[in-house]
């Protein structure tokens, strides 16, 4: 029979991955290629997405995105985040770690493939002054600011819970403005200060704003229909991902730090989840196995 931590390993992975042994069929592909990527090792992309605090950063932009009445909208309308949050996230998942450990075919295809749904996701919305407005998941404000929240919110976890940044926050910020522009963002931030420039435009534009939908959005993230033996582990990341969000952003989405150990706990929860999954992805271990390939075919010509 499966020990408990066996079980607990498999519920986990099959809600980040959508199979129980963390090894989706297209991690496969993430062996085939020519090239190491648009990132490899040794890059802020892995540093910051082969970490834990992933983990928390996940929350963090989910709730920072909610913001922006446009993306809100396509959430709302035509999301299935609601019915299948489990298969939103590992979709989501799928996009990242393919454009972060993938060769640059296969993460160009899967950012293309992304963009393919975008394009079906229009529809109108009341923007913050209560005019209404027609929107696509295309256009470049909703893509900046889907890009700006998941960068910032990766950066700022990874600076509390996780270690040093290859380059530092400017490093990670330039290398993942690749992402956006594989997505369609057009002047994505290619420092830390651009993109605290960038995310204060919005806020004084008064483009953001805060109401019921957004209310009942942030109420569906603090209590998402997850597996009973997860529920704890994930209101411990949940306070973390609130810890870590500006104060303006906590005001407008009605949320309060807690008064307790947030920080401290949430080390330690990740500290568990590391243990339980081990030191590194399958994708990761993928990744590697072909830039290994690679290298050696290289070695193996220059010998020639």
């Amino acid at each position: 029979m499966a020990s408990k931590r066996d079980r607990s390993r498999s519920r986990l992975l099959a809600a980040l991955s959508g199979t129980h042994d963390g090894r989706p069929a297209w991690v496969d592909r993430l062996e085939l290629g020519d090239d190491a990527g648009f990132f490899g090792p040794g890059s802020a992309a892995w540093a910051v997405h082969g970490g834990m605090p992933t983990m928390v950063a996940g929350i963090r932009a989910l709730l920072v995105q909610t913001l922006h009445p446009g993306a809100m909208a396509g959430v709302h309308d035509h999301s299935r985040f609601g019915e299948d949050p489990l298969g939103r996230l590992a979709g989501t998942i799928q996009w990242l770690t393919i454009v972060t450990y993938g060769d640059t075919v296969f993460a160009t295809e899967e950012s293309a493939r992304v963009g393919k749904y975008h394009a079906r996701v229009v529809g109108t919305y009341l923007d913050a002054q209560g005019v209404e407005r027609p929107y696509a998941a295309s256009d470049p404000e909703l893509l900046a600011w889907v890009h700006l929240a998941f960068t910032d919110s990766f950066l700022a976890c990874h600076t509390i819970w996780g270690g040093p940044i290859p380059g530092g926050a400017d490093g990670y910020v330039k290398e993942w403005a690749t992402a956006g522009e594989l997505v369609g963002v057009e002047t994505p931030p290619r420092s830390e200060q651009e993109l605290r420039d960038q995310l204060d435009a919005f806020a004084s534009a008064g483009i953001l704003k805060s109401d019921e939908r957004v209310a009942e959005a942030v109420r569906f993230i603090r209590h998402p229909p997850l597996p009973k033996p997860m529920l704890a582990g994930y209101r411990v990341l949940f306070a973390g991902a609130v810890a870590s969000l500006p104060d303006d952003y906590r005001r407008m989405l009605g949320l309060r730090r807690s008064r307790l150990p947030v920080v401290w706990a949430t080390a330690r929860a990740l500290g568990t989840i590391h243990r339980l999954l081990g030191n590194r992805s399958p994708s990761e271990d993928a990744a590697r196995s072909r830039i290994a390939r690679i290298t050696a075919q290289g070695s193996r010509s220059t010998a020639a």
